[in-house]
């Protein structure tokens, strides 16, 4: 597992990831010079890194759909790069029980996510079975996790930041430009980013300043799983009275293993992906699910045995970032010849 000084700041940078590096340095009791260069560590290593893409209302006018892909045998790491080469392939899992991938898919319209299914992924050599779930919404998703390192009092001195009035802009190319450099340097100062976007920095701060204000655009910062203080992770399929959704998802939300919570279609409702500090906590949480909420039930559960994908960044096989694929869901899905590899 990382130190606890570098836990502290991959929290920090949770917290506030744009954060000046004085702050950060302050709150942690180091000089903002060692804060960056730790920082600087875990990036070179894969060991953590930060990402963006769109939330919000932005978010919300695009479409999620979990995908189940069943492979041939000795298929399955052949399928899973090159499903991972595909930007619309946020997140790619290996996964125990009844399907080999779990594949999450984002595109700007259901079409463009059957288009993505029917002329992407069941053209695949060594692609047996393909499930598709849609998620109409999401209740919580892994920008609001954290390792949880630093004390409340450090928390509430990274949260002391001037309510942001930046008015809302129509999203547009360059809009959608700024999120995609973020998504490679999440904290690039906007002289960095100006100079990459071909604009002047006063345009780059009004319009990150407006997405961010508004919540169409999220920052996260990640850390190799294996490495944090929660190495396992499962997904859980409920099943709860449609009347009783906004409740359940009310309460399962504020569990702090709840990685994401999303509605699906299906003979299950409910999804919950969570991150574990071990194995046997799965029996544990189980258990406190149905005592918290006695009509949920487990439709079913998988260890994710690898990620080979999460949010746009390629894993290895400990969890360290290795590579990244741009997450440009506004970009059409363009059909892929039978047999032929990924762009």
């Amino acid at each position: 597992m990382l130190s606890e000084l570098d836990l502290a700041l991959v929290n920090a940078l949770q917290i506030n990831p744009r954060a000046p590096w004085s702050l950060i340095g302050e709150t942690l009791g180091v000089s903002a010079v060692t804060a960056a260069r730790r920082w600087a560590r875990l990036v070179a290593n894969g060991d953590a890194w930060m990402t963006a893409y769109p939330g919000g209302d932005l978010a919300a006018r695009m479409v999620l759909a979990f995908v189940e892909i069943d492979c041939s045998p000795g298929c399955l790491r052949q399928v899973s790069d090159t499903v991972a080469a595909d930007e619309h392939a946020a997140s790619v899992d290996y996964i125990s029980g009844r399907r080999d991938l779990f594949v999450h898919v984002v595109a700007t319209t259901l079409t463009e996510v059957s288009d993505y299914v029917v002329h992407r992924l069941a053209v695949l050599p060594g692609v047996a079975g393909i499930r598709t779930l849609i998620s109409p919404r999401i209740f919580s998703e892994g920008s609001r996790w954290q390792v949880r390192a630093i004390s409340q009092a450090q928390r509430a001195a990274l949260s002391t930041r001037s309510p942001q009035q930046a008015p809302a802009t129509a999203f547009d190319e360059l809009n959608r430009a700024l999120i995609l450099a973020l998504g490679a340097d999440a904290r690039a100062s906007y002289a960095e980013l100006a100079e990459l976007l071909d604009v002047s920095a006063s345009t780059v701060r009004r319009r990150l300043d407006a997405l961010l204000a508004t919540g169409a655009l999220r920052l996260r910062c990640e850390v190799a799983r294996s490495l944090s203080p929660s190495p396992v992770s499962m997904t859980l399929w409920l099943r709860v009275p449609p009347d009783r959704l906004e409740a359940a998802t009310a309460s399962l939300t504020t569990l702090p293993q709840v990685r994401m919570c999303a509605a699906v279609s299906g003979p299950a409702n409910l999804l919950l992906i969570v991150w574990l500090r071990t194995q046997t906590d799965t029996v544990e949480l189980e258990s406190a699910l149905v005592t918290r909420l006695p009509w949920l039930e487990i439709v079913d559960r998988a260890v994710i045995l690898r990620q080979v994908k999460l949010m746009g960044r390629v894993l290895d096989g400990a969890g360290r970032e290795s590579g990244r694929v741009p997450l440009d869901f506004w970009s059409p899905v363009r059909p892929r010849t039978a047999g032929a590899p990924a762009r």
